[in-house]
């Protein structure tokens, strides 16, 4: 889930630089894409892959 967010920061980054969208400071396309390399560094440490429940020994 993590690596689709990330994909859609880095596709708004590229967006707002490729059309040179004029916006404050907080919504620049390299704070976005900031985000997007953290949401794609959580993915690959594994943070947000799934919800794994415990397994039942008998």
């Amino acid at each position: 889930m993590l690596g689709i967010a990330a994909a859609v920061l880095f596709f708004v980054a590229f967006l707002i630089n490729a059309a040179e969208i004029a916006t404050n400071d907080v919504f620049s396309s390299g704070n976005i894409m900031l985000l997007g390399l953290t949401a794609l560094a959580l993915h690959v440490a594994g943070v947000g892959g799934g919800w794994a429940g415990r397994a039942r020994r008998r």
